[in-house]
């Protein structure tokens, strides 16, 4: 695995703008990439992230399997009392999950370390699944790559078939978030995209439209009910809000499914290493709840169960904290990881986010910034997989 720098395309900001990618900034600075590119060998992608996402993935689905039968990892979970019911039967019904990535530092010299695992409501697919592709076809066009260079990378077409097993018949299906979050529209409206082209019939409805008529079931805003849904809505709060109570009798198939609210949670980390400990792709993790998070010693990372793109999360190296951006996460439980810092390149600290499909590895999208911990507004960058 190497960092190589190119040339970005003149016009890549007006191509991006073309097909959708609004937030190729954000926040006045410049998140899509491609003045570099990273170069895998194909064995370091099969090796060493294809086989431990999908290791990690089944090792998640059996924590799962675990949690929904015991009180007590439905507890330190922090899943609310009135919703556990709702949470493990939404399980044992086998309700379909579309999609999930794994968080990585990998450089190729030993094995990927995970991170976290954002299983509920990651975003950055379009720039994964589509606009690296399109910047591929580009430098492959223009001579700056050779024509068989690929890219683990077949995001767009796994989400199109996953629509596809899950919804067989087709059908009417709504699609929501925030409207006013440009991010999270846009990536509403790919996903959109992607479910016209699996047979269906795609609706938006604002999440804050979404209402309840007098049987019970969900509505949109035109009032009509709501069977199936993708939220691009976090469950730790659809679980505690005021909506949380007609769940589970509102007879409504949900994207992901509430049973994904075991593992969007840092409390899986602990868990996992409870059950694996010294597995080559995991860092050792304890709640901090546990006496035995002193096994870390001064230097540890400290999450709260409930954060998102960096927020709340304090890097502590011998007994000396980091500065912390407060995202408002916190209020709950903790957990602390052992440290391992990113791999650094070009003074910049790079990450892998390593996507499942249903069940499979469907490709990766890197991120960079000058600080140890990913935030909104790191950088993406594109990949390619050298010959």
């Amino acid at each position: 695995m190497q960092r190589i720098k190119l040339s970005p395309r003149a016009d890549w900001q007006a191509r991006a703008e073309a097909v959708g990618f609004t937030w190729n900034h954000v926040d006045g600075q410049q998140y899509w990439d491609e003045g570099a590119a990273y170069e895998f060998s194909l064995a370091e992608i099969e090796e060493g992230i294809e086989a431990p996402t999908e290791e990690l993935h089944s090792m998640c689905l059996d924590l799962v399997d675990e949690a929904v039968q015991s009180e007590r990892l439905m507890t330190l979970l922090e899943i609310p009392e009135a919703m556990r019911d709702y949470v493990a039967d939404s399980w044992k019904r086998n309700e379909p999950s579309l999609y999930g990535r794994f968080d990585f530092a990998y450089d190729g010299t030993g094995p990927a370390k995970l991170y976290e695992y954002n299983a509920d409501t990651p975003t950055s697919i379009f720039e994964t699944g589509a606009f690296q592709w399109l910047w591929l076809e580009d430098q492959i066009a223009a001579g700056v790559f050779p024509e068989d260079t690929d890219q683990f990378n077949s995001l767009q077409e796994k989400l199109v078939e996953r629509f596809r097993a899950i919804f067989p018949d087709g059908g009417f299906v709504h699609f929501s978030s925030d409207p006013d979050y440009v991010e999270d529209r846009q990536t509403v409206l790919y996903l959109e995209d992607l479910a016209k082209q699996a047979g269906l019939d795609p609706q938006f409805v604002a999440i804050g439209d979404i209402g309840l008529n007098e049987a019970g079931r969900f509505v949109d805003h035109e009032n009509y009910e709501i069977g199936a849904m993708f939220k691009l809505y976090p469950w730790e709060e659809m679980l505690r809000d005021d909506y949380a109570e007609p769940l589970p009798n509102a007879e409504i198939t949900v994207l992901e499914p509430a049973w994904k609210s075991l593992l969007s949670n840092k409390g899986i980390l602990p868990l996992l290493w409870e059950r694996h400990a010294g597995h080559p792709n995991l860092l050792e993790a304890w709640f901090e709840s546990d006496p035995a998070h002193t096994r870390l010693g001064s230097s540890y990372v400290r999450k709260p169960l409930f954060s998102r793109e960096g927020a709340n999360v304090e890097l502590v190296k011998d007994g000396r904290k980091s500065a912390v951006l407060d995202g408002g996460y916190g209020d709950g439980a903790w957990i602390r990881q052992a440290l391992h810092a990113p791999p650094k390149y070009d003074n910049r600290y790079v990450i892998i986010g390593s996507w499942v499909v249903g069940n499979e590895a469907a490709g990766i999208g890197l991120r960079e910034d000058r600080g140890r911990i990913t935030r909104n507004g790191s950088r993406f960058v594109p990949h390619v997989i050298r010959g």
